[in-house]
């Protein structure tokens, strides 16, 4: 895989949480080759494009996004063969339980509601960032 492959794919609409998110990850040096997309349509563009072959090792998602949500960038990555096993961290300011229910029938790997305070933002995401990025174990996810 080449050095300027996509590691975090970031997927947010709302700059200031998608800030938050590369500076919590950057200062833990983990936002080395991380792509930024504002919204559903761009993720699956991304994603879907032919000419791209590497995959990335994590998606942090949003789940309300203009365009095509976050249910349906999920529900196109989990039935297509070779991106369902890509972990996808549903990134998210939803505690309700039927979209909690809903991205785990659709096969999330994980479901983070946004602290609101900044201090317990920027740790949920550095957390999770050295969980996928550092501690867990994945498969090459090549195309």
């Amino acid at each position: 895989m080449e050095s300027t492959a996509v590691e975090i794919l970031l997927v947010e609409d709302n700059a200031d949480d998608a800030e938050l998110t590369i500076r919590a990850l950057r200062k833990h040096h983990l936002a080395n080759n991380l792509l930024h997309l504002q919204d559903g349509q761009e993720a699956l563009n991304f994603l879907f494009s032919e000419k791209q072959s590497n995959m990335p090792k994590l998606i942090l998602l949003d789940l309300k996004m203009p365009k095509v949500d976050g249910l349906e960038v999920l529900r196109k990555i989990k039935a297509d063969q070779a991106k369902r096993i890509i972990p996808v961290v549903m990134l998210t300011s939803s505690k309700e339980e039927r979209d909690i229910l809903e991205t785990y029938k659709l096969g999330i790997n994980a479901y983070i509601v946004k602290p609101v305070e900044f201090d317990k933002f920027v740790h949920a995401v550095s957390e999770i960032g050295f969980f996928w990025m550092i501690l867990n174990q994945a498969p090459n996810i090549e195309i």
